[in-house]
């Protein structure tokens, strides 16, 4: 690991400020036929368990609420007490039929058929390097990040059956062996793929084939040091966390566009969240309202995009997610009414309603969340 990437581990460990979560008595059950339930969605989470992964399962209520339906085998093993420092460890297909999962613990990725809160594991699949932290998905193409030594990005195509196969041509290095990656995905054009490194402050793009095929990167300099997670807008514009090497109330957002020529060009640069280790980022919908978790500081920051992609701070402190909570990975709903947080410095899933002021309203956290719990994917 790299000093940047071991110090943002470490932070991932900070305390935090919140009101008392909500008990909700965990189970252990398999996975079940949900078709004549009443859910409106689900919530997904691995455990990243060294031993063990498994993917915790929550049915998602039309109030936005959770209750816990099952714990699901990967067949792989997590990172355990090893943070793995990166947004996308879990991911849902743009369909809502495929659940991908990192096991950085076993070096391989497994594919789960999805039906609501039903999971039915497909495949397990080495993920063409070591440490496995994050996974995109763009159709019927599948790229991992790989963050052990050296660095580097493997594609796979996914068959209709749910089986993953190394593609051909969709191997890449990243600008250095070792990186401290944190997040691949790819632009909603598919003409692109962007992974972020915390530990070289570089924002590398490459450019797609037709079939999924990888190009030669391109990197650019981040505004700020340590850029983190990102997610873009339906114009494949960029916005970035950069946690500013966890400098106490220092973590700034960014906004680039991708040139023709696969540069980043800044929108808006380094605007503050005035908190501490901005790491997870998403946007709603409509692409109007932007928010970030501060691992360091317990909290969430609410950001309002502008139609140029420039940026505004609405609320530094948009939720506060409870004393030693360290907020890590978040996700929206499907149809963005609702976010969802993994805290899980005191073990808690965190649901909240989406305002239009850029703040979030709590709706009760469920406890019991493994303290080694990473990734994020909800509908």
């Amino acid at each position: 690991m790299t000093r940047t990437l071991a110090a943002l581990s470490l932070l991932a460990l900070a305390a935090c400020s919140d009101t008392a979560p909500t008990a909700l008595t965990p189970t252990a059950t398999a996975a079940f036929n949900s078709s004549g339930g009443q859910s409106a969605g689900a919530v997904y989470t691995s455990t990243n368990d060294a031993v063990a992964n498994e993917v915790i399962v929550f049915q998602r209520s039309a109030d936005g609420r959770l209750s816990q339906r099952s714990d699901v085998p990967t067949g792989g093993t997590g990172s355990g007490a090893s943070n793995l420092g990166s947004q996308g460890s879990v991911t849902l297909a743009e369909n809502g039929r495929w659940l991908l999962v990192t096991n950085a613990g076993s070096n391989d990725v497994s594919v789960f058929r999805v039906d609501g809160t039903t999971l039915t594991l497909t495949d397990r699949e080495p993920s063409g390097g070591t440490f496995p932290v994050s996974v995109a998905i763009r159709g019927s193409v599948v790229y991992v990040l790989n963050a052990g030594m050296p660095n580097n990005v493997q594609g796979f195509t996914l068959s209709q059956d749910g089986t993953l196969s190394p593609l051909a041509g969709a191997t890449q290095p990243l600008s250095a062996a070792m990186t401290g990656p944190a997040q691949v995905a790819v632009d909603p054009q598919g003409t692109r793929l962007v992974v972020t490194e915390k530990g070289t402050n570089r924002i590398s793009t490459y450019p797609l084939s037709g079939n999924g095929q990888i190009g030669n990167r391109v990197s650019s300099p981040s505004a700020s040091p340590t850029p983190f997670g990102f997610a873009f807008d339906n114009r494949g514009r960029l916005v970035v966390s950069e946690a500013v090497g966890g400098a106490p109330n220092g973590s700034v957002l960014s906004t680039y566009a991708i040139a023709n020529d696969g540069t980043l060009q800044v929108i808006s640069a380094s605007v503050p969240t005035l908190q501490t280790a901005a790491c997870w980022v998403v946007i709603t919908n409509n692409g109007r309202l932007v928010f970030t978790t501060n691992t360091g500081s317990g909290s969430v920051s609410g950001f309002e995009r502008s139609p140029d992609n420039s940026l505004s701070l609405l609320a530094s402190v948009a939720a506060n997610t409870g004393a030693g909570s360290s907020p890590i990975d978040m996700a929206l709903s499907r149809n963005s009414q609702y976010a969802y947080i993994l805290s899980p410095g005191n073990n808690t899933l965190r649901p909240y309603t989406v305002n239009a002021n850029g703040t979030l309203s709590g709706l009760g956290p469920v406890n019991g969340i493994p303290s080694s719990a990473y990734g994020l994917a909800a509908q």
